[in-house]
């Protein structure tokens, strides 16, 4: 008897109603054993009903984010494999089969569907050079495993969804769903997919410069959460650096006159250097802590009973 996988395609939707019915539709041809669930977060037109008249069935969500969507279907939803992927039809679900025949094949935890534009218009002024700018500075402190982690196309193990915390609130979720795969080293890859441009009237929720932002601040706080030796170690180096500075003209004028006419500058010198030491101490007591936060995360992953054969 041939094992078959439960599947469940997760859609997070906000005012998707142009294009919501045919994604739902293309996943439930493409994918006909799998349930397709779409959350509604709180939109504002017939999103909810054309989802449940293309087949889907449709939860609510009422606060805000994509983060706190995928939150709640983390939580909610059980299934043996989780495809993961936006409502806006700009991902190719004739993809997914693949993808999750890669997931199963090679006993992987998440596999990306790496966007494969396929016109001009399928990423937005300045969405691409701020991708590899955060692919860059993730892969610098994580790990270059990852030529695509702010892709909205995942397929994802039950062992994976159900050890992730989901801290995110809105579009940073994909970093750190990247980031929760990287730092625990799970087996995960990336296969290019086509990615077109969104509908005309289906306009784009993502803000550029304030999302981000917020993207950089996430990545800057699990620097400082994960990596908080390097993070601290950095931080004293530059108080160090300008403790130097400032210590130089004083002594300098103590060695020609022996005085210290510039007591206030000596002063704040000498705290720059103090504090500089108490970074590094702190990186170095943290950086224990967090080994043991990472145990921590390392088991409740393997606690989560596998469901699908492993080769």
């Amino acid at each position: 008897m041939t094992w078959s996988p439960q599947v469940a395609v997760l859609i997070p939707c906000l005012d998707e109603e142009a294009a919501i019915g045919k994604v739902v539709a293309s996943f439930r041809r493409c994918l006909p054993a799998a349930i397709v669930f779409v959350y509604d977060n709180a939109s504002t037109d017939r999103s909810a009903e054309k989802a449940r008249a293309a087949g889907a069935v449709v939860r609510s969500e009422p606060l805000r984010g994509k983060g706190n969507v995928v939150r709640r279907m983390f939580a909610d939803i059980e299934a043996d494999v989780y495809v993961l992927v936006d409502g806006d039809d700009t991902y190719d679900a004739e993809s997914a089969p693949a993808l999750i025949s890669r997931l199963i094949d090679e006993s992987q935890d998440m596999v990306i569907g790496a966007r494969s534009e396929q016109s001009d218009r399928a990423y937005r002024r300045g969405h691409r050079s701020g991708n590899r700018m955060l692919n860059g500075l993730v892969a610098q402190f994580f790990g270059a495993r990852v030529n695509d982690m702010l892709s909205g196309y995942r397929i994802m193990s039950r062992r994976f969804v159900k050890s992730f915390p989901a801290l995110a609130i809105g579009f940073e979720i994909e970093t750190e769903l990247t980031v929760h795969a990287l730092q625990l080293r799970l087996p995960m890859s990336e296969s290019p997919t086509p990615y077109k441009e969104r509908a005309a009237a289906s306009p784009s929720k993502l803000r550029t410069i304030p999302d981000g932002i917020r993207i950089i601040r996430l990545i800057a706080r699990l620097i400082r959460e994960e990596k908080p030796l390097e993070f601290f170690s950095a931080v004293a180096a530059l108080l160090a650096i300008a403790s130097v500075v400032f210590a130089i003209p004083v002594v300098a004028t103590y060695m020609e006159t022996g005085l210290v006419p510039r007591f206030p500058t000596a002063i704040l010198s000498v705290g720059l250097m103090l504090v500089a030491a108490l970074s590094l101490v702190c990186g170095l007591i943290l950086a224990t802590v967090t080994r043991g936060r990472m145990e921590m995360k390392r088991l409740q992953y393997l606690n989560i009973p596998i469901r699908i054969p492993r080769t």
